[in-house]
C-alpha cells in the first residue's frame, strides 16, 4: 500500500558519500511530506498464504527508505498493515478440501487448518515476524481487521458511501484499459491472478443489472460471515445498508454509521488509507502499477475524493527461485524468508535488496550459487573495511549490515570462507565441534564454536538441504578392485603420498604434499615449478585420490577433504 501528502523539503542524500536508489527515495519521501513534517513509509501484505522469499521487498524497501531518514536525524514511521481482513480466496494444496467452506470469509476468520494459531492470518504472519526481527526490520503494525472492526475508518467509509458517483466514475473509465503484455510467463500468470482478484473487489456481482452492484462498500454476511453479498439498497440518511448473501441466501442489513460488518473494496480501501495515514512513501509491485490497476486507480481517488496526495513510491520488480515456478504467496512450496535465513547471514539476505534497484528483477539459486553467494559478500566485506574504497556497492553493504536503533546486525567472530565449512560439512558427521576441529587445522584458529556462528549453522543446514547426488560420499572401506588396478604411476604417486603424509594434519602441510607428490614422482623438489607433464599428472593424480576417497572424480578441494577425514581414515582408504 501507500498515500500522499504535502511538497516542498530538503534534499538528503550521502553528501560524504556515494549516492543510491535509497537515497533518492528518501529525498522524494521528504518533499512529499514536506520539511520538518513527520514522515510515514509504508508497506502491507495479506497474509493469505506462506510469505514467500520475494516479498520481501514489500517490506525491505520502506524500510532502508526510513533507515536512511533515521540516519538523517528526520522523524519517521515505518507502517505496516497487515491485511487479515481480505477474503480468504481459494483452497490452497495440502490442505483440507472442506476449508472451500471458508471461502469468502476475513482471513482472519478462517480457523488454522494446522492447528497451531488462532487463525490462518496468525499462521502465515507469526513466522515472518520473527524472520523480521532477525533481520533487524522495525514497524509499527496494523491489523486491518482490528481497524474495521473497531470503527476506526467510520467516517472515510461514509465519505467514500457519499462521493461513490466520483468512484464509479473513476472506476469505470479505468476498466476499459487494457493491461500490457508481461515480459515472461511468471509474470503473466501473476498479473492475471492479481487482476481477478481486484475485479472481483470492484465488480461485485459481476455484470448484474443490480444497480447497487458498484457499490464501493462490501458487508460481510450476518449469517454466514462471507463478503458474497448482493447489496439491494442504500438510504443516504439513514446509512441503512440491505443486501442478499448469494451462498446461504441470508436477506439482511446493516447500518453504516454505528455497525462494523464489512470492508471497502480494495481500489477504494487502499487510497482511503494512504490519506488516513497521511503516508508519505510506499513502494508497489508491478502487479498494482498496470493500466487500471489498484495504484493508477488510487492515485487519482484519493486526490479527488480524500483530499490527500498519492505517495511518493518506487515500483519492484518479481523475485524469483532458480528452477522453481514463480513464487506465488498463496500457492505455498516456496521458500520463506525464514528458510532464506537457515542458509544465508541475516545481512547477506538485507543485502541482495540493497545492491539492485527496485525495479531490477533477480532470481536467487539456493543451489551451488550459495557458494559464489558468499565469497562475493565476503569480498565485499574486505572492500568496505577501506575507508579509501567506498563506493555505491560498499554503501550497499552497509545498509545491509546496520540498523540505526540496533547497530550491526550478527556475523561470525571469525568469517571461514563458506566454501570451506559447507566442504568440511559435507564430509563430516555434521559435528559442529568436529567441524570446528577442522576449521581451526586448516588455518583458522578460533576459541569456541560460538565463534564460527551463525556462519556454521547455515553451512551444516545448506549442505544437509543438497540433493544426494549433489552431496560427497566418503568411502566406508577401501576399493580393493582399485588399488589393485593401480598402474605403475599411480602406485609411486601413492607410495611417495603416504610416506610424506605428516602425522598432524594441518592444511598448508598436506597442501605441499597434494601438490608436490607429482613433482617428486619426476626428480623435481617440492619447491619447483611444476612442468606441463607434472601439471598432466598432478590431475590425474587428483582423479584417483578422489576416486579412492571419495568415489567419484571430482569433490571438495583435496587439501581441505584430506584433512577434514583425518589421518588414519585417508591412510585406510589408500590401502596403507
Amino acid at each position: 500500500m501507500a498515500r500522499g501528502g504535502k511538497q516542498g523539503g530538503q534534499h538528503g542524500g550521502h553528501p560524504d558519500g556515494p549516492t543510491d536508489w535509497v537515497s533518492r527515495a528518501a529525498d522524494d519521501a521528504v518533499r512529499h511530506a514536506g520539511e520538518g513534517n513527520l514522515v510515514t513509509v509504508a508497506s502491507g501484505a495479506s497474509p493469505s498464504g506462506p510469505i514467500h522469499f520475494g516479498n520481501l521487498r514489500e517490506f525491505l524497501t520502506p524500510h532502508f527508505v526510513a533507515e536512511e531518514l533515521r540516519r538523517r536525524g528526520l522523524a519517521v514511521r515505518h507502517l505496516h498493515s497487515w491485511d487479515d481482513y481480505d477474503r480468504f480466496r481459494k483452497v490452497p494444496a495440502g490442505v483440507p478440501a472442506e476449508w472451500s467452506d471458508h471461502i469468502g470469509r476475513p482471513l482472519s476468520a478462517v480457523p488454522d487448518p494446522w492447528e497451531c494459531h488462532a487463525s490462518w492470518a496468525d499462521h502465515f504472519t507469526e513466522p515472518l515476524r520473527a524472520s523480521l526481527a532477525e533481520m533487524g526490520v522495525q514497524m509499527e503494525e496494523i491489523s486491518q481487521t482490528q481497524m474495521y472492526q473497531a470503527g476506526t475508518y467510520r467516517e472515510q467509509i461514509l465519505h467514500a458511501i457519499k462521493h461513490r458517483d466520483r468512484i464509479e466514475e473513476v472506476l469505470g473509465r479505468y476498466r476499459t484499459k487494457a493491461a500490457p503484455a508481461a515480459e515472461t510467463e511468471e509474470e503473466a500468470a501473476e498479473l492475471a491472478e492479481s487482476v481477478a482478484n481486484e475485479d472481483r473487489d470492484d465488480n461485485g456481482s459481476g455484470g448484474s443489472a443490480n444497480p447497487w452492484a458498484r457499490f464501493p462498500y462490501k458487508p460481510w454476511c450476518g449469517q454466514c460471515g462471507r463478503d458474497t453479498t448482493d447489496i439491494t439498497a442504500y438510504d443516504d440518511e439513514t446509512t441503512d445498508l440491505a443486501y442478499t448473501c448469494q451462498v446461504c441466501g441470508f436477506t439482511g442489513s446493516t447500518n453504516v454509521a454505528t455497525q462494523d460488518g464489512g470492508k471497502l473494496v480494495w481500489k477504494v480501501d487502499w487510497p482511503m488509507r494512504w490519506a488516513w495515514e497521511k503516508v508519505n512513501f510506499e513502494p508497489a509491485g508491478l502487479d498494482h502499477m498496470t493500466p487500471g490497476s489498484s495504484y493508477t486507480v488510487g492515485q487519482e481517488l484519493v486526490s479527488s475524493v480524500f483530499d490527500w496526495q498519492a505517495p511518493s513510491r518506487v515500483t519492484y520488480a518479481f523475485v524469483g527461485i532458480a528452477g522453481m515456478q514463480k513464487m506465488s504467496s498463496s500457492s505455498g512450496g516456496v521458500p520463506t524468508p525464514g528458510d532464506a535465513l537457515a542458509i544465508l547471514e541475516a545481512p547477506m539476505v538485507r543485502w541482495l535488496y540493497t545492491r539492485r534497484t527496485p525495479k531490477q528483477a533477480f532470481t536467487i539459486d539456493f543451489g551451488p550459487e550459495v557458494v559464489r553467494l558468499y565469497d562475493e559478500w565476503d569480498a565485499l566485506r574486505r572492500k568496505a573495511a577501506d575507508p579509501a574504497k567506498r563506493d555505491a556497492q560498499v554503501l550497499a553493504f552497509e545498509r545491509a549490515s546496520f540498523t540505526h536503533d540496533g547497530g550491526p546486525l550478527p556475523v561470525p567472530a571469525v568469517a571461514v570462507p563458506f566454501r570451506t565449512l559447507s566442504s568440511i560439512a559435507d564430509v563430516t558427521a555434521g559435528s559442529a565441534q568436529l567441524i570446528s576441529t577442522v576449521v581451526e587445522h586448516v588455518g583458522f584458529p578460533h576459541s569456541s564454536v560460538d565463534e564460527l556462528e551463525p556462519r556454521l549453522a547455515r553451512a551444516m543446514a545448506w549442505t544437509a538441504s543438497l540433493p544426494a547426488d549433489e552431496r560427497t560420499t566418503v568411502r566406508e572401506t577401501p576399493d580393493t578392485d582399485r588399488l589393485a588396478a593401480l598402474s605403475e604411476d599411480e602406485e609411486l604417486w601413492l607410495r611417495i603420498f603416504l610416506d610424506r603424509l605428516p602425522d598432524h594434519l594441518e592444511l598448508e602441510s598436506v597442501t605441499t604434499v597434494v601438490y608436490g607428490v607429482p613433482k617428486v614422482a619426476r626428480g623435481l623438489g617440492f619447491e619447483d615449478a611444476p612442468t606441463d607433464q607434472v601439471k598432466a599428472d598432478q590431475k590425474d593424480f587428483f582423479t584417483l585420490l578422489y576416486n579412492l576417497l571419495v568415489d567419484a572424480d571430482r569433490g571438495p578441494r583435496l587439501p581441505t577433504l584430506i584433512v577434514a577425514l583425518g589421518h588414519d581414515k585417508v591412510r585406510n582408504l589408500l590401502g596403507a
